[in-house]
């Protein structure tokens, strides 16, 4: 079976909520690295300077092995562990959530501030674009010139129907293709190249990648 890793988002979100005249800022944007979910936190804490708050979590790694979040003065526990959580529980990483939190006067109690920055967190996900991410084997098919056209008919709807990516050929003495295959379709591929070439093409796999898929 294929491994799984975490999903992550397309592209930066921002959402408002509005909670007892307190206004939560989620802002969630991809974040590839630590180095790059603070480049992130400064900007987001610069921007909005005259916040009480602008509370943290991120998520980063292939596999979110890597997590930090911050309160930045709330009561412990009510906002960042909170906020990461919810990028927990949608499986997601490489990327950094902030909620700047403007104080509107009415004390919400950590209940209330779990709640509140929770929500924010998790309505702004609601509206992301995820990218899900896989694991695909480069494969190369040598084909003659005078089979070129056939062979890339049937390899280009090949790779349609079992989520590969086909990349640009390669012209020399012969015609390359470059299929992006996933490792669970590996062996069919193997297969349905030498019924189509009557075993004259064989597949060559190389390197794997991990690739962001929408």
């Amino acid at each position: 079976m294929a491994r799984e890793y975490p999903s992550t988002i397309a592209a930066p979100i921002e959402n408002e909520i509005v909670i007892k005249k307190s206004r939560f800022i989620a802002h969630v944007a991809p974040a590839a690295s630590p180095d790059a979910a603070d480049e992130v936190i400064a900007g987001i804490k610069k921007q909005h300077w005259d916040a009480r708050h602008n509370c943290v979590a991120m998520v980063t790694g292939l596999l979110g092995d890597q997590a930090r979040s911050s309160d930045d003065g709330e009561p412990s526990g009510t906002a960042g562990v909170p906020m990461l959580e919810v990028l927990r529980r949608h499986e997601l990483t490489d990327l950094v959530a902030v909620v700047t939190r403007y104080f509107g006067g009415v004390k919400l109690g950590a209940g209330g501030l779990i709640r509140a920055y929770s929500s924010a967190v998790s309505e702004a996900l609601d509206r992301a674009v995820l990218l899900r991410r896989e694991s695909l084997t480069r494969v190369t098919l040598e084909v003659a010139h005078a089979d070129a056209g056939r062979i890339e008919n049937v390899m280009r709807e090949w790779a349609a129907q079992h989520g590969a990516r086909f990349g640009d050929p390669t012209y020399g003495g012969t015609v390359a293709f470059e299929l992006w295959v996933p490792a669970e379709q590996l062996e069919l591929l193997r297969a349905d190249v030498a019924a189509t070439s009557a075993g004259v093409i064989v597949p060559v796999e190389g390197e794997q990648r991990i690739i962001d898929v929408r």
